[in-house]
């Protein structure tokens, strides 16, 4: 997919090349044009000279044809305002799914954004040392949005332990309903990973309108 990345600082061009390297395409806003030197010459993607709340910008760096946009400048009210502007209900807004306005470690960051940029992908958290129960890490499908999380678990195959919303976890209560851009923390069995996913994907089948 295509994604663009406003801000080139530390986070924003090791974001850069982590996507590249995964085979995406990229294009890079800046407003600083020594900013472009943090990338390594093998990257190939778009480098545009200005910023992110520009329209014009956007444009430059291919913003019609992207599936995702992330905002990592050090600025705060620059991030949102470009956010907004780029907004598409069909896009995920990477810094507002986070809810955290400052981080510890640029590693830790990308890492993050990255997450968020691919939400379908379910990523592993942890593995125990027999390598049969994970603690794995996924955004809640739009479908499952409205609907008693409860309904995840299943027995001793997987389980629906805690999840994120707007940058705060929380335990998960029997009463808890599933709201767009929640983040799930589920205890799984390595031989149920598939049947979590398909729990995941049929949701659809129970929605009705």
């Amino acid at each position: 997919m295509h994604v663009v990345v406003v801000g080139c600082g530390r986070v924003g061009s090791e974001l850069a090349v982590t996507l590249e390297s995964e085979g995406h395409t990229v294009a890079v806003i800046d407003k600083n044009r020594n900013a472009f030197r943090r990338l390594p010459e093998r990257f190939t993607g778009r480098a545009v000279l200005g910023f992110g709340f520009d329209r014009d910008h956007l444009e430059q760096a291919g913003i019609r044809e992207a599936q995702a946009l992330a905002a990592v400048t050090s600025g705060d009210n620059s991030n949102i305002l470009t956010a907004r502007i780029a907004r598409d209900p069909r896009r995920a807004l990477i810094y507002q799914r986070l809810g955290i306005p400052t981080v510890a470690t640029v590693s830790w960051t990308t890492d993050q954004v990255h997450r968020r940029l691919l939400p379908d992908r379910t990523v592993s958290e942890w593995t125990d040392a027999t390598g049969s129960l994970s603690l794995i890490e996924r955004e809640l499908p739009d479908t499952w949005a409205g609907r008693k999380l409860l309904e995840l678990d299943e027995g001793e195959r997987f389980r629906l332990v805690a999840l994120t919303r707007a940058g705060q976890a929380r335990l998960v209560t029997p009463s808890l309903v599933g709201q767009e851009g929640d983040i799930l923390h589920l205890a799984v069995r390595t031989d149920a990973v598939e049947e979590l996913r398909a729990r995941l994907g049929d949701a659809s089948e129970g929605v009705h309108t």
